[in-house]
């Protein structure tokens, strides 16, 4: 302190000093408030973020697919007799115009990625086995921009030429199947052919694993008897969160129906917003005890210092000087509460990451402490300290001079 620090810097100064242990106990109260925080809010992200992204490994953000057929009736029914209703066809079909469709979802601004997809039901047969699965025809040059499914060989290679075929883990050991051996396909319509293993995928996911298989986009279009057509285009959005919104317009201006992830998966982010709500439910309730805390040491400090305030008071310092003197009591004990908060979240994450690992040692999820994060919740916490200091500020501010040194 010098002869320029102003005066309420020096008497909030040393009102902290005088009640050390008091100011040390809410400084490491408001740290430990910051460092739940942060470290929630951090491991929450990362959770999150790590379920979209697997989520994400196999499945497009955008899927345009035909419109669904509606039963009508045939003929109308005489009173007491029956309705006759034509059933919706069970035969797969083609998005109209397709290239056309695509050529519009590729210009729209948020779309980063387009490919096409002829997805349907089908047999993998090797020897005695015989597994359903779900035949995906794609087009590596672009699909690979939308499904990730390079990174996910983990035997083999990526190639999808006319003769070859991609499976997953299980598949491949429920058939009993490696890389350079032989399986045949084939449809409910009779349609078959026998492609070569080129390569086995794990996308840590069982289902998909089992089920899933790839081969050339025009291969499945005869194997699907849909001879130049498409089932579906995926699409990959900037923003996974856009996606439903982006489907939307799609679905607006091509006639097509699109399904995003999210509605997709209505459920899981249905327990993702739980999870969000209770953790903002949580930062509340632990803001809420830092604040009282503040408060309290801030009353008794009144409480206490009421003669001397009283004599400030006679000596000429105004109701406004008393009022900064407490305020910033509160602030810095907050901003400093913040600043150790901060390494104590790093900390936290640290142990949680020893801990929290894979059977095979790799770490169960990546966790990042965003700068902004830090930010936010130091300037949170001295706003918190500022507006817990308001009440007992005002309480020393309205003390009667003559009063508080008679008491």
């Amino acid at each position: 302190m010098n002869r320029f620090t102003p005066f309420e810097w020096i008497a909030a100064i040393r009102f902290m000093r005088e009640g050390l242990v008091q100011t040390l106990l809410i400084v490491i109260g408001v740290a430990l408030g910051v460092a739940v925080i942060v470290f929630m809010s951090a491991t929450l992200s990362g959770l999150q973020a790590n379920i979209i992204r697997r989520t994400l490994n196999y499945m497009a953000p955008v899927v345009v697919i035909p419109p669904q057929q509606v039963a009508r009736p045939l003929r109308e029914g005489e009173k007491g007799s029956a309705v006759l209703v034509q059933p919706r066809s069970q035969q797969l079909r083609s998005i109209d115009q397709w290239q056309k469709v695509r050529a519009h979802i590729e210009r729209l601004p948020d779309v980063t990625a387009v490919t096409p997809v002829v997805s349907g039901p089908g047999f993998a047969l090797r020897g005695d086995a015989n597994k359903a699965v779900n035949i995906t025809g794609i087009e590596p040059d672009t699909y690979l921009n939308v499904i990730s499914l390079a990174d996910k060989i983990i035997d083999g290679k990526l190639s999808v030429a006319s003769s070859d075929i991609i499976i997953g883990t299980e598949l491949a050991q429920d058939l009993g199947a490696g890389v350079g051996d032989k399986l045949r396909l084939t449809t409910a319509t009779g349609a078959s052919t026998t492609l070569n293993v080129t390569g086995i995928f794990d996308f840590g996911n069982k289902r998909v694993n089992e089920t899933n298989v790839y081969i050339s986009l025009h291969v499945a279009q005869n194997l699907l008897n849909l001879v130049g057509g498409v089932s579906s285009i995926e699409l990959k959005v900037r923003d996974p969160f856009d996606a439903e919104t982006i489907a939307q317009i799609i679905q607006d201006e091509t006639s097509q129906e699109a399904d995003s992830w999210i509605k997709t998966n209505a459920q899981f982010f249905t327990a993702m917003l739980a999870q969000t709500l209770t953790n903002r439910l949580i930062r509340f309730f632990v803001g809420l005890t830092a604040a009282l805390g503040i408060a309290s040491v801030l009353v008794v400090s009144v409480v206490q210092k009421s003669k001397e305030i009283g004599i400030l008071r006679a000596m000429g310092t105004s109701s406004g000087q008393v009022l900064r003197v407490f305020l910033l009591q509160g602030a810095v004990m907050a901003l400093a509460g913040s600043i150790l908060g901060s390494g104590l979240s790093f900390v936290f994450l640290a142990f949680f990451r020893s801990i929290a690992r894979n059977p095979d040692g790799t770490v169960m999820f990546v966790i990042e402490i965003d700068a902004t994060l830090l930010a936010v919740t130091a300037i949170g916490a001295t706003l918190v300290g500022l507006l817990a200091a308001a009440l007992p500020a005002r309480l020393a501010a309205q003390l009667d001079p003559a009063v508080a040194i008679r008491g």
